[in-house]
């Protein structure tokens, strides 16, 4: 039976993965601690107002991968219980600061000193973009790329085929999902449809995950060392660059399904409908 073998959190939108042993899916769609902090330029430090009253954060107007890649380089964690956040790089303490206005302040300085010093330096000195602006309450989920939230799953067979495709390593946390899993083929994430169950929680499939330059950057290094986006498309024959899966919690009989997720749990997949553009 197919299983969870890693799952990861991102306190910090666009920042290192942290593993982590169980994820709380709450009913709301989100994970959980999952970016819940952004570094926004100082021209979008509020949200953007939807017609179904759903604040958004576009991933462009703020520090992300897609953009600026070094910042994977980035070493951070995120303690819930004292609302501090540590950020190194290389082995050596960057800063550490809680979430009052000072320590934003501090984590915002030392985040805009590094990435001044890399290749991506130039981008950021764009007219509005500093200072940055540390936003978020540490508690609230808030910071995903679509305005719904969704928690991410892939499967690990997928990134070892993209890996024989691209002829190196590809790492799981470049795709920066919440949920891998091992014990399905290659690509069959992309044909679920229905509801799947992981542990002890029900979820809804969504769409497919259409992938940008974020998955470019080495999650070690910060460097763009994988064409990710062109191998799909190109010697996987895929029409668009996909990965992975979104997903919500399921809704029965008026009830919505929450709950934890914990490493090794078994997951109960929905009916697969082949689809031949990527298999």
């Amino acid at each position: 039976m197919p299983r969870v073998t890693a799952l990861y959190r991102h306190p910090i939108k666009g920042f290192t993965a942290e593993s982590v042993e169980e994820l709380q899916v709450q009913s709301d769609g989100r994970v959980a601690g999952d970016r819940v902090l952004a570094f926004r330029f100082a021209d979008a430090a509020t949200p953007e107002r939807r017609d179904d009253g759903l604040d958004h954060w576009p991933k462009a107007r703020g520090l992300s991968l897609q953009d600026f890649p070094s910042v994977a380089a980035l070493r951070t964690r995120y303690d819930d219980t004292s609302g501090r956040v540590r950020i190194g790089h290389g082995g050596d303490l960057l800063v550490e600061a809680g979430l009052d206005a000072d320590g934003r302040t501090a984590l915002a300085e030392a985040v805009t000193e590094f990435v001044l010093a890399t290749p991506e330096g130039r981008k950021l000195s764009r007219p509005g973009r500093l200072p940055l602006v540390l936003v978020g309450d540490g508690e609230t989920a808030r910071f995903q790329d679509r305005a719904r939230g969704f928690i991410s799953v892939h499967g690990r067979a997928s990134t070892l085929a993209l890996s024989g495709a691209l002829g190196i390593d590809v790492d799981d946390r470049r795709f920066r999902s919440n949920i891998v899993i091992d014990g399905v083929d290659a690509w069959e994430e992309l044909d679920w449809s229905g509801e799947v169950r992981i542990g002890e929680v029900t979820l809804q499939t969504e769409g497919p995950i259409v992938r940008c330059l974020a998955t470019h950057a080495n999650p070690d290094t910060g460097l763009r060392d994988a064409k990710v986006l062109t191998t799909l498309t190109g010697a996987l024959a895929q029409e668009e660059p996909t990965l992975g899966r979104l997903l919500l919690p399921a809704t029965t009989e008026g009830s919505v399904s929450s709950g934890t997720i914990r490493l090794g749990d078994d997951v109960r997949l929905p009916t697969v409908q082949r689809t031949p553009a990527t298999a």
